[in-house]
This record gives C-alpha cells, structure tokens and sequence, in this order.
C-alpha cells in the first residue's frame, strides 16, 4: 500500500530535459489572457447568460474568487516544483504516486477534452464568419454527426444541424456529416506547437494584442445600449422583477459554462521548464493574468445582459457578435469585426492547450508512468515532438464523434477535481525556508478565521436563500435536488475542515481555496459525475496494467533492494 502512495522529491534547479527558457513574465501573462480569454467569453458566455440571466456575473465572481485562491496555491508549488507537469508533479511531491497518476489522468481530460469544444466553438465561428462574407460552407461540414442526428430525432429547431442531417451525402447507410474546420484548426495548431515554444509565443502575443483591442471596443461601443431594465428581467412565472430570475440554482446550473472560462490559467504551470526565473515570474503572470481576465469578464457580462434580453441568448453560440445584429444593437461593423476576433482569440485557446498536453505527457512519461517515446525531444525544435503529434490525434478523432455539450461538462468536473487536489496539497507542504527573489505564499492562521468565515457564510446564505433550506429535496425539479444534495455534502466536509483548521493549525488560502472550489462541484449533476468516474476508472486500469510497474521510482526502490 505504500508503495502505491511514493512521493517524489524535486530539486529546485532541475532542468535536465532540454527545454528551452525563453519565456518571461509578460509572456506569461499573455499565455494566460489566450488561455482564459477565448471559448468562455466567445462562445460559452452566451448560454451561461441564459442559464443564470444577470445574476451569472455572481457565479464569474465566485469562479474568480476560487481560481484566484488556487491560483496562489498553483504559485507556491511552482515557487518549489519548477518543472514540466503542472499539477500532476505537484500531486507527486505532496500526495503521492497514486494521486499524482489521478490528476495526471484529469488533466489529459481537461487539456484534450477542453480543445475538443474549443475546436468546435472555433468552427462555429469561422463558419459563420465566412458566411458574412458570402461564403457558404456546406451544413453537413461544419458539425458532428452526433450534433446532427441529435438535433435531427430530437425535435430541435436549430436550421443548420437539420439541413446537415437531411442533405448530407450517404455511402451504404452512413450519412457524411463531420467538422471540417474543427479538423483543420487542430491540425493547423499541433503543427506549430511541434514547430517550438518561441515560434508560439511570437504568435500567441500578436493575437493577444488585436483580442484585447476589441474586447475594449465591445465594451465601449456596448455601454451606449445598454438598458438597465434588463438587468432585473420580470419572472413570467413568479411576476416579480429580480437580478436572478431562474433563482440561485438557476445561477448555480452555469457553472460549467463559466468555469470553462477559467481553466486556461492553470495550463501555465506546464511551462516551468521553458520559463526564464520560473520560482519568480511563473507566480507572478499566473496571478495577473487571473486578475486582468476577472475584470474583463465581469465587464463583459454586464454589457451582454444590460443590452439584451437574457431569455434571447438561448443556443446563442456567438453572444459577443450577436448582440450587434439587426435585432438588437444594429451594428453590422461591429458583428464582422467580432466574428473575426473571435477566431483569432479562440485560436489562442487552442495553441495554449495543445501547449499543455504534451507536456503533461512528457512528464508523465520521464516518471515511467506513460511510455518513454512521449518524453522523446525533437532534436531541432526542442520541443516533446512525439506527444505534441500524439495530442493532435487525441483531439482530434472524437471531433468526429461527439458534440460540445458533454465535452463542457466533461471537462469542467475535472478540472475543479485538480484544483480541489491542488489546494489540499499546499496544505500538506513543509513550510519553507524564504528566500529573496522567490514566491512565499502568506501564512495566515485559520484557526479562528476560517471557521468564522464558513458559518457567517452559511448564516447570511441562510437569510439571503431561505427557501433553499426548506426542504433537503425537491423532486418536482431533478437539478434542484441534486444541487440540494451536494450542497448537503459540501457543508458536512466543511465542518470537518473546520474542526482540522482549530486542530491543525491550517494556513488561510489553500483553505479557503479548497472551499470554494469544493463550492463548484456542488453545480456538476449526477450524470457529470458518472462521466467523470467511468473516465477515472480506465485511467486505474491504464495504471496498474502499466504505470505501477513501470514506474522511475518502483525502478529505483527495486535496484536499491538488489
């Protein structure tokens, strides 16, 4: 059993892969605006609006509240751990082998799984684009055949996924229907990571700069029309005009949508070994970059639900562009000019995530975990050629097979599950000696606080939202109930943290950054979580049939013992 539970030690200045330190703060900072803003703004930001109405802007404050918690925890393993892995290395020192393989295995879900939908949001967008411009590309090439056949026996009013199913071409009984563009895009992308991190940096910084710059211009242009009426909308049920129409639950059914927009900043951590002073400018891009990316998405959801209707963003899939059609803002310049940032800033997500893969791979693979050729280095480019290549077909045969809302769900789940674990794992350090130039996370004593914090929470929940603690659940509404039972759960394990912080001493932000994120899990259904367990239970297959015996450290004990 202690085997199975090894932990492996990490110099400060390991650095024997081959990688090259090309990258500074800014750089960073840069790779975290690509990452975090993209789908979730462009794409996903439009049914979360629909989903929560006004009030999802408490949910994008939440999720900030929790990645930015995280992101300190994120900061402070980085600070020690400079190396190549991100969360899985952090897992190794702290928790463990078996844990270290656990998130190994969720973020190969988040990373492959997230471009999955990034690919299939940036095929929405060219395609509408191109329409615009009078390019028509035919119905049947621009989505999945699971969207199309969906759409098609399940009775949806959605033009395009009907026409795909109905005129797309057949050899024997199987209709032709795949995403071209998505195909193309992460063909397009695996190339030029396999190409180098610096040819990728050069570009992602030129496409941060014109995304940024229209991201202003919406907000600027937007405020003129916005009427703030919309931002308490009439209840046709209850008839009484509120911030949040759908209720507290109904914010709360966003959360993947919104989370999704956030997963990008922890996708910098992989990049410690290609980092100039990573104990010091990894920490500090990482942290600005959330903090810059929270402003811009608060912003921008007040614009979207002061200038329309939130009821209207139903199966919006390009809310940034669609608030400046002929029936809303009337701004034909300014839907062209969105759709085609949109591209670019989506195309930003997909180069930072293919970024992170392989190298979650490769780490994976120089612990023996996965096998050797995945931490093989291209000899020119100096980048893990055989997993950057290996990525691209991950990513992109199940476009082929699937669609875009299992994939958000899907992702999202594990992402927080890794955030969970990674702020338990701070929890766990030694503290350490300080020393000048490096990141320190603050130790605050939560003896008092937290417990503070966590029941005077509770309280002003409790006189915010009576009526959620009514009833424990509500079987007239199914995602009620199940937001109800993890609720039920999330309470009772912070009791429990509540007792360990007077018991143990516990530092303030892992705590509180363990807590808040254990607070989005309460927002995954049933169904999210049996996606999320079945995925985990072929990665323990996948880990005793070969990584268990095959592992560096297994390697080591068994020579030691010879």
């Amino acid at each position: 059993m202690n085997q199975l539970f090894r932990r492996k030690s990490y110099r400060a200045n390991e650095n024997s892969s081959g990688l090259l330190r090309v990258l500074g703060v800014w750089d960073i900072v840069f790779f975290g605006i690509a990452a975090i803003i993209g789908a979730g703004s462009f794409s996903s930001l439009g049914e979360a609006v629909f989903r929560g109405g006004p009030g999802v802007i408490i949910l994008y404050i939440i999720c900030g509240f929790a990645c930015g918690f995280t992101a300190l925890c994120y900061a402070e393993f980085a600070s020690r751990i400079p190396t190549a892995g991100s969360a899985y290395t952090y897992a190794y020192a702290s928790f463990g082998e078996l844990i270290a393989w656990i998130i190994g295995w969720a973020l190969i879900m988040e990373y492959s799984f997230g471009n999955i939908y990034v690919a299939f949001s940036w095929s929405d967008y060219f395609t509408s684009f191109m329409a615009r411009v009078g390019v028509h590309i035919p119905d049947f090439l621009t989505c999945s055949y699971p969207e199309a056949k969906k759409a098609f026996f399940g009775g949806s009013q959605n033009k395009e996924l009907l026409n795909a199913w109905k005129n797309a071409p057949v050899i024997g009984n199987l209709k032709i229907i795949l995403d071209v563009p998505a195909l193309v895009i992460n063909g397009l992308i695996t190339w030029l990571v396999y190409r180098g991190v610096r040819e990728s940096k050069n570009f992602n910084n030129a496409l941060v700069l014109m995304k940024l710059a229209v991201i202003v211009l919406i907000i600027l242009v937007g405020v003129a029309y916005i009427n703030v009426d919309n931002w308490t909308p009439l209840n046709p049920e209850t008839k009484v005009s509120s911030f949040m129409p759908n209720g507290f639950a109904g914010v709360m059914s966003a959360v993947s949508g919104v989370f999704f927009a956030y997963i990008g900043f922890d996708a910098l951590s992989v990049l410690s070994e290609e980092t100039k002073n990573p104990q010091k400018n990894l920490p500090r891009g990482m942290i600005i970059s959330l903090v810059l990316c929270t402003v811009i998405y608060i912003i921008l959801t007040l614009v979207l639900t002061g200038m329309v209707d939130y009821r209207r963003f139903d199966g919006i899939g390009d809310p940034l562009s669609f608030i400046f059609e002929r029936s809303n803002a009337n701004l034909p310049w300014m839907e062209l000019t969105v759709s085609f940032v949109a591209i670019i800033a989506i195309t930003t997500v997909l180069l930072v995530f293919q970024m992170g893969q392989p190298r979650i791979w490769y780490a994976m693979s120089r612990d023996g975990l996965m096998p050797k050729r995945f931490m093989r280095i291209h000899p020119k480019y100096n980048t893990p050629s055989y997993a950057t290549v290996a990525t691209g077909i991950v990513v992109g045969l199940p476009i082929l097979f699937t669609d875009k809302s299992f994939i958000l769900d899907f992702t999202s789940i594990g992402t927080i599950f890794a955030f969970v674990l990674v702020c338990g794992g701070v929890l766990m350090l030694p503290s350490k000696k300080k020393l000048p130039g490096r990141f320190h996370l603050p130790y605050i004593n939560s003896k008092i606080i937290f417990p503070v914090l966590f029941l005077g929470g509770l309280a002003f929940f409790y006189w915010w939202q009576p009526v959620f603690f009514n009833t424990l659940m509500d079987w007239k509404d199914p995602a009620e109930g199940e937001f109800r039972i993890s609720m039920f759960f999330f309470i009772l394990i912070n009791i429990g943290l509540c007792v360990l912080a007077v018991v143990k001493n516990l530092s303030l932000i892992p705590l509180i950054g363990l807590s808040s994120c254990l607070y989005l899990l309460t927002g995954m259904s049933h169904n999210n979580w049996f996606w999320f367990l079945l995925w985990f239970a072929i990665g323990l297959v996948i880990y005793f049939s070969y990584g268990f015996s095959h592992s560096k450290l297994n390697n080591d004990l068994n020579g030691d013992l010879n």
